[in-house]
This record gives structure tokens, C-alpha cells and sequence, in this order.
């Protein structure tokens, strides 16, 4: 301890234990991140070096421990990933002051877990059409679904309409057997994934087929005019040039587009033939269209992502 330097000392002796049960598995995070050892005794935090991050840190967990908030491995990843770039209360705040998105039939809530998140879901709220762009587990995709259920649910629009071009991620698939759906459905496989993880694959399967959720390839846009419905554009990094403009130009009355894609992964043979890039550097300052950039640190999965993506950033 004599090496140790003191760095923050919590409200409630009680709460160190909720750094160190699982097996210290919090405090473990913690030092993986900072790179330092850290020690909580007595109520204490102790560190090799002072580090106001580090204090920064064990000050929102204080508070939100105070306030009985729970974090899952989810909202502690989350946390350790942001504090880089926000103040302790403005995380707090996030967490306090839950702004439910969509409430599953279980009982999960879904709910914005970083600021990026936040200004995402307010975006959506008042803008007809919002790109999101960043890296792969920030919640692009996912949230623009939830989002849209949460809608639907409130009867503002009539369907759902999820959207996807189809396009290889650097792999030849080769013949797929079966009718058109067979062959486009593994393409489509994530926008499914998120829908069953909200509603469940039967209630998913009854809202299909009642035609309340369309799910199709980009193709199947084209000639329509999309009244009443919110759209949502995944993938849209491998939009050709044309397949976007045609996209965006099937806008109803009634109706919000939400466009989602990760500029460092287009599968386009001609990557600077991407019709988000083009869309974006056009469309940008246009009252109604938002713009909303996600990070490394928004990534929710798990905290390996995060460093893979950082370690992509530094080798270009």
C-alpha cells in the first residue's frame, strides 16, 4: 500500500463490494483499461499513479451506486468506454434518466446506454431522415429497429419496412437453393435477429405475414412511393451510387428513413463508389436530415470489439 497513491474514497463502504464480487471481474475491466493496479479497501481506491480519469470513473459509479442503478457487464463496458470522453454526470445522467425506447414482451427494456445513443434516438424523433454511421455494435441497427416498433406500437405509422442491398461480404456464397426468399433471406439475417430478439420469432413471424414488417432487398424499392412507414436503409455503405439516390427519393408523406452503415467495411468492388459516402457529403446542413456519427467508445459488445476496432483506427 505504501506505493499506492489515493484516489477516491466512496460514499458508502458498501459499494466497494459491488466493484469486487464475480471475482473482481469490474475492477479487473478497470485495470485492463487504465494499465495500472488499483486496490479498493476500507471504502478506498488506491492506484500506482494518480490519474484523474481514474477518479473521474469511481466518481460516476459512486453516484450511480447511490442511486440503486444496477449495471449490467453491458452498462459497465459502456461506461468504461465513454469516460474517456465525458464527464462523470453526464454518464450519470444518462443512466438516471432512462429514456425507455421499446419495452419487449418480456419485460426487457431497451434503452440508450451512451450519449452518441442519446442524440441518435432525439434525432430520429425530429427528423424525417438520419443517417447513422460508425463501427459494427453500436447499436446503429438495433436501435433504429427498436425504435421503430416502439412507433408502430404508438400507431404514428402503419409499417415497418427494412431494407438491405444484397451484396457479399468478400465471399463468393455460390447457388442457393429454393424460391427468391430462400435465396435473400441469409442476407437479411441480422435485421431478423434484432426483430426476434424485441418481439420473438412467433409475434415477428404473424407481424411478416400480416405485412405490417416488410423485410426485402434494396431492389424491391424501386417505383414505390413509401407512405406512412418508417424505412430502414441497413448496410447502406454498399449502396451504389444510383441504388442510394433511388432509395432516398421513395420518401411519403408520413414517413422517416433511417439509413445505417459502417464506412470502413464496403464490399462494393469500387469502394469510392459507395452511395452513403456520396449521400452524406450532398445531404449534410439540410433541414430535416441528421447527420449522427458513432465512435469506437459506443460499441456495446463485448470490450475486445472495442480494441479491435481502436487497433484497425492506428494501422491506417
Amino acid at each position: 500500500m505504501n506505493s499506492l497513491v489515493f484516489i477516491y474514497n466512496f460514499s458508502n463502504i458498501e459499494f466497494e463490494k459491488k466493484i469486487l464480487e464475480a471475482n473482481n471481474s469490474h475492477l479487473k475491466l478497470i485495470m485492463d483499461k487504465f494499465k495500472k493496479e488499483i486496490v479498493v479497501k476500507d471504502g478506498c481506491v488506491y492506484s500506482s499513479e494518480e490519474d484523474e480519469k481514474l477518479k473521474n470513473l469511481f466518481e460516476c459509479l459512486d453516484a450511480l451506486y447511490s442511486h440503486n442503478i444496477d449495471l449490467t457487464d453491458a452498462d459497465f463496458s459502456s461506461i468504461l468506454n465513454n469516460i474517456d470522453y465525458y464527464s462523470a454526470f453526464d454518464i450519470v445522467d444518462l443512466f438516471l434518466n432512462k429514456q425507455i425506447i421499446f419495452t419487449s414482451p418480456l419485460g426487457k427494456t431497451i434503452y440508450p446506454r451512451s450519449l452518441n445513443q442519446k442524440l441518435y434516438i432525439k434525432s430520429l424523433d425530429s427528423n424525417d431522415i438520419v443517417f447513422a454511421l460508425g463501427p459494427a455494435g453500436t447499436g446503429k441497427t438495433y436501435l433504429a429497429v427498436l425504435y421503430a416498433l416502439s412507433k408502430l406500437k404508438s400507431n404514428k405509422y402503419k409499417k415497418i419496412i427494412l431494407v438491405r442491398p444484397i451484396v457479399e461480404a468478400g465471399e463468393k456464397l455460390g447457388f442457393l437453393p429454393g424460391d427468391f426468399k430462400d435465396k435473400v433471406d441469409p442476407y437479411l439475417v441480422p435485421i431478423y435477429d434484432g426483430l426476434y430478439d424485441a418481439l420473438g420469432k412467433e409475434n415477428t413471424d404473424k407481424m411478416i405475414a400480416k405485412g405490417t414488417i416488410e423485410v426485402a432487398p434494396l431492389a424491391y424499392m424501386r417505383g414505390r412511393t413509401l407512405e406512412n412507414a418508417i424505412i430502414i436503409l441497413d448496410e447502406a455503405q454498399n449502396t451504389t451510387l444510383s441504388q442510394m439516390k433511388m432509395f432516398l427519393t421513395r420518401l411519403g408523406f408520413n414517413s422517416k428513413m433511417i439509413i445505417t452503415g459502417d464506412v470502413t467495411q464496403i464490399d462494393l468492388p469500387n469502394k469510392n463508389i459507395s452511395g452513403l459516402l456520396e449521400a452524406v457529403s450532398l445531404l449534410d446542413e439540410i433541414d430535416g436530415i441528421r447527420i449522427v456519427n458513432f465512435q469506437k467508445y459506443d460499441v456495446m459488445r463485448h470490450p475486445l470489439v472495442f480494441k479491435i476496432i481502436e487497433r484497425y483506427e492506428n494501422k491506417q
